[in-house]
């Protein structure tokens, strides 16, 4: 019988601590710290790769009545855009082309957005499969990918997903081989990979 009480407590002690990584307060907004949260991007060529972050304006993580992860947004940047693997005058020119109105024409576009829909816990504590609209320039689409949410030092969670992107579903057409013939070597891949990471305060 002692031994039943103690393997009792024990396995309540585990799932209360289960919960409590990854549950919070009842119907609660939590607010991204923009500070300490990014996405990192890597696009794709016929002669290489390059890759970078881009600052997150805003953003806010939702949770249900019973006080689990249900949703929320963010809102990226995209006057932020910052190149990491070039340095100096090749990385300003690298900046500068994505933010043009060849790509992201972020001074008409300064902002993207996304909204998520849908959450499906995967069974595992904190991972969830996402479906939300993904809004770049002006077209929105629907996107899904894998997620995971942790808790951090301090109470904070973190949440990160990585969301594959092709960019002709977005009207951004410079030097994509699906639109234009005879690219040869200077082909730009459509696809792009998003590293997101999202901090928020418990």
């Amino acid at each position: 019988m002692k031994k039943f009480n103690a393997f009792s407590a024990f396995l309540f002690v585990i799932l209360a601590f289960a919960g409590l990584a990854f549950t919070v307060k009842t119907g609660a907004s939590l607010k991204v710290d923009t500070l300490n949260s990014n996405v990192q991007w890597t696009g794709y060529k016929v002669t290489g790769q390059h890759n970078g972050v881009v600052n997150i304006k805003n953003g806010l993580l939702t949770y249900d009545e019973k006080g689990f992860f249900s949703g929320g947004s963010f809102e990226i940047d995209m006057t932020t855009i910052k190149c990491l693997d070039l340095q100096g005058d090749m990385a300003g020119k690298l900046e500068g082309h994505l933010k043009s109105d060849d790509f992201f024409g972020a001074s008409t576009f300064p902002s993207a957005k996304f909204v998520i829909t849908k959450v499906v816990p995967r069974g595992k504590p904190g991972e969830y499969k996402i479906t939300g609209n993904l809004t770049i320039k002006s077209t929105t689409k629907e996107v899904k990918f894998d997620a995971l949410l942790n808790e951090a030092d301090g109470g904070k969670i973190v949440a990160t997903g990585d969301i594959k992107i092709d960019r002709s579903d977005f009207d951004v057409r410079y030097g994509s081989g699906s639109f234009f013939d005879g690219l040869g070597d200077k082909t730009i891949y459509d696809e792009f990979d998003l590293k997101v990471k999202l901090t928020a305060a418990r």
